[in-house]
């Protein structure tokens, strides 16, 4: 009996580990994120849309990251954030070379998620 109050006692200490300010669950932002163009020479007739990409970005507000989400091979991505300013910073795998991308500012609502596109060029020309 002895041991099992040590195992109950056990289980409610770890349970309330890590509870202390949760991420909201109803806000945030999602999205794509798409690289283009992805032809040197685009040819009436032979679409060359932009293509899903996976990226890094930076999420700040008021001058200073509060997290960093990354998009999947599809270019999906999906962040919860508190309802407020932010901007999304794109992050490029070699800094200062493309692919690049331009920081885009999003206003968070309570209850919802804002939809995003995020683009990168590619550099092709």
């Amino acid at each position: 009996m002895r041991r099992l109050a040590l195992l109950f006692v056990a289980a409610v200490t770890l349970a309330s580990c890590g509870q202390g300010v949760s991420a909201p669950s109803k806000s945030g932002v999602e999205g794509i994120v798409l690289i283009g163009p992805m032809c040197p020479v685009e040819i009436e007739g032979s679409p060359c849309p932009d293509q899903p990409f996976a990226a890094t970005i930076k999420i700040v507000q008021a001058g200073k990251e509060v997290d960093t989400v990354e998009s999947g091979k599809d270019g999906r991505f999906r962040v919860l954030l508190e309802p407020g300013d932010y901007v999304l910073e794109p992050a490029g795998p070699n800094p200062g070379a493309p692919p690049t991308g331009q920081p885009i500012p999003v206003t968070v609502k309570p209850d919802a998620f804002t939809q995003v596109t995020l683009h990168f060029d590619s550099g092709i020309r």
